[in-house]
This record gives structure tokens, C-alpha cells and sequence, in this order.
């Protein structure tokens, strides 16, 4: 469905900023009997909404669609085992949680953030749509989960079998939530009283400076700055209390919100954020539209970097078969004429297909079996790790290509 009003705010002014075409389904993964069948595009359109300054793509594919079976797996990535950690022994701490304390996280993943709590001895329930996941969450970690979508109707569902939270986590699921209002609005129904809500999104401010436009996809419906998400917020009763800029998937927001009757002024870091981003232009086309030109950048200079590689005989593979490596590949335009493969830590992926392109996925040990001369980095949010990883594929020769905010060889 094409979406000509705001998720937000309802504005229908909203402003085209950057057009990446018709993209497959950026996790949409092939088997090799599916490589033969049409593969479904859809347009991938930025746009500006002048009234909330929201940031959001037009096209709205059915959830279900989109996540009832999924192929990301937090619990791959040491850096997001690294991070839940971190963040849950804070939240028991500051919180003063307790086995009489229930921790809620929407779209938990395979219970890579909540098994930390478990073990901790504090109750806690995930909920997570995508089937294959949820299993996982509840076979091998044991966190209870409920295989749905999160927004009002299932919170108040909880709230009346006696469920409210202490602490209410919502990372990097809010930018996939067609109905924004309905999600905010159930968490504001979900929290305890003296409850707090942990919300952790990708910055849009790190997007543009960044240049970050592959992790443009279809999932992603929207690209929030605090201005955005506050006035989303404070409609349905909740306040940010503190703001935090983190460096996780090139650069994030995490907010601590609680409802309003709790709240008495505006806090200082809440407040300093506010006013840097009207200082940069959040309420103005002209950042995102200095974005979209940056982008037809790095999209010359990516393609002539790999065509002088090709032309001088070197063997290029691909490392990490990533939603935001599919819009890179397919709005550059690079395909199997320039690369031989891609490799990728999870198990889920590997022996499959990237979409569009048409890539066989492979185990990393594949880079050491063939050595290729040069590896593009898709996953290059987690690229210190990687490079950690791949220090004897690197030790022998071998080197990645970074290919954002400026394509450059490490």
C-alpha cells in the first residue's frame, strides 16, 4: 500500500526526498528453486513530513509479510549480546528490579536482551511475530513469548490477564510499525505507573551525516530524530526523561520515556538535543535533501572503485547478507558480473540467496578457502567486529571495502 499521509501526525505534506526505484524485499532470502520465479519489487521513496518532520518511506507492506518468518537473529552478533548485557545489569541496578519486577521487550528477538534478565532471577515476556524466532526465544533460552504483533490491542490484552511492566524495551522495532500511534499508545497502556519504557531507534541526524542510505528498506517505514518521536510521544501521554546517543547500526538513539503526571519540566539533555536539531534544520527539507545528493555520490564512487578492481583482475566477494547490503547492491547496481559471492555468520542464511542479485551465501570460512583479493563490507555497522573476526583472511592479503559514507579500502 502507498502512503500518502504521515505515520505520525496524519499531515498529508509530505515532501520526496530520495528515490532508490523498485527494491525486492530486502530479507526476502532465495532458495535455489526460487531463483527461477518472479521476485515481487516495490518503490522505495523517501519523503519529509513538514508538519512533525518525520522522515518515512511511502510503501507499506503488509507486516505479516515482511516478519512472520524472518532470517535476523540478534544473538549472531557479539557486539548486540555485548550490548543487551550491558543494558539489562543497568536497567536491574537503576530500576531496583526484582523476581516481583516483569520486563516486556516488543519484537524480543530470540531472547538475547530478556535471557539477561531471566538470569537474574526478574520475570520477564517476550513478544516477537516472527514464528521461527519465537520458538527459538522459547526452546533454547526459555523466555516466555507471545507470537504477535505489539500495539494497543495487544497490551490491553495484557493488562487484563494482570501483565504491566516495570521496564518496557523497544529496540530497533519502531521504525517497522505501520500504525505508530496504535504501538505508542500501547505502551503507554502497558507501563506501570512507575514504570519506564526503553526505546532504542536508528538516529536519522547519523543517517545523514553519514550517508547512511542503505538501511533504507522496506521494513524501515520510518527514520526518527527525537523532535519526531516527542511530539509523537507526548500525544499519548508519555515524555522523554533522558536521551542517550549511541553508537550501535551507525548510530542510534536510545530514549527513557515514563508517563506524563511523573514528569515536572523538560530534562537537560532532552531539551539540549531539542535545540541542537533546530539549529541543524530538523523542521527544513534542505538536510535531506543534501543527503539525496550525497548518495548519488557514493553510488559513482562505489561503482567506478569496483569496475577499476574487475578490470585489473582482482576477485571480489561480499561479507554479510544484510536488509541494508540488498539496498546497496541493487540501487549501485552490483550484481554477479562484479561479485563472486557473499558470506555471512548466520546459519540460517548461509546456502541461500541474496534478493535481486542472486548471491549463494556462504559460511565466512569461505574467505579463507578462496582468499579473494577484496571483500565488501555490507554489514558495515558491525565492521569492528568483523574486522576482528577476519584478521587472517586480512593477515594474508586480504581487504575489505567499507563502502559508507565514502567507499574506502581497510
Amino acid at each position: 500500500m502507498t502512503v500518502s499521509y504521515c505515520r505520525s501526525c496524519g499531515s498529508t505534506g509530505l515532501r520526496p526526498v530520495l528515490s532508490l526505484g523498485r527494491t525486492p524485499l530486502a530479507n526476502a532470502l532465495r532458495t535455489e528453486d526460487d531463483l527461477a520465479a518472479p521476485e515481487p519489487t516495490y518503490p522505495l521513496e523517501l519523503v519529509f513530513c513538514a508538519c512533525c518532520s518525520l522522515v518515512q518511506i511511502t510503501e507499506s507492506v503488509p507486516p505479516a509479510e515482511l516478519f512472520r518468518e524472518y532470517v535476523y537473529f540478534s544473538s549472531f552478533s557479539d557486539t548486540m549480546l555485548r550490548h543487551a548485557m550491558e543494558l539489562s545489569r543497568r536497567m536491574i541496578i537503576e530500576r531496583r528490579l526484582s523476581p516481583d519486577s516483569l520486563v516486556i521487550e516488543a519484537a524480543s528477538n530470540d531472547g538475547y536482551l530478556l535471557k539477561n534478565y531471566k538470569v537474574a532471577g526478574i520475570g520477564v515476556l517476550g513478544i516477537e511475530p516472527a514464528r521461527n524466532i519465537a520458538r527459538v526465544a522459547v526452546e533454547q533460552q526459555g523466555i516466555p513469548t507471545r507470537e504477535d504483533f505489539f500495539g494497543m490491542t495487544l497490551a490491553q490484552q495484557l493488562v487484563e490477564e494482570g501483565m504491566r511492566a516495570d521496564v518496557f524495551h523497544a529496540h530497533n522495532v519502531l521504525a517497522h510499525v505501520p500504525e505508530l500511534n496504535e504501538f505508542v499508545a500501547g505502551i503507554r497502556t502497558i507501563l506501570k505507573s512507575n514504570g519506564i519504557a526503553v526505546i532504542e531507534v536508528p538516529y536519522v541526524k547519523d543517517m545523514l551525516d553519514h550517508c547512511e542510505f542503505d538501511t533504507i528498506y522496506h521494513e524501515h517505514l520510518s527514520y526518527f530524530s527525537l523532535t519526531a518521536l516527542d511530539r509523537c510521544f507526548r500525544k499519548h501521554g508519555l515524555v522523554f526523561v533522558d536521551v542517550e546517543r549511541i553508537p550501535i547500526h551507525g548510530g542510534s538513539l536510545r530514549l527513557f520515556a515514563i508517563p506524563v503526571e511523573r514528569v515536572n519540566g523538560v530534562p537537560s539533555r532532552v531539551s539540549a538535543l531539542l535545540a541542537e536539531e533546530a539549529m541543524w534544520g530538523v523542521d527544513t527539507p534542505e538536510p535531506y535533501l543534501n543527503f539525496a545528493s550525497q548518495v548519488n555520490q557514493i553510488r559513482s564512487s562505489l561503482r567506478n572503485m569496483l569496475a577499476n578492481l574487475k578490470a585489473a583482475g582482482q576477485r571480489i566477494a561480499a561479507y554479510g547478507a544484510s536488509a541494508k547490503g540488498s539496498t546497496l547492491l541493487t540501487y549501485c547496481g552490483i550484481g554477479r558480473e562484479t561479485l563472486d559471492y557473499v558470506v555471512d555468520r548466520s546459519t540460517v542464511k548461509q546456502g541461500k540467496y541474496t534478493p535481486g542479485t542472486h548471491l549463494r551465501i556462504y559460511s565466512p570460512d569461505k574467505l579463507l578457502e578462496e582468499q579473494p583479493d577484496y571483500t565488501l563490507l555490507l554489514t558495515w555497522n558491525f565492521a569492528d567486529e568483523i574486522l576482528r573476526q577476519q584478521d587472517e583472511y586480512r593477515r594474508r592479503g586480504g581487504r575489505f571495502i567499507v563502502p559508507v559514507p565514502t567507499p574506502r579500502v581497510a
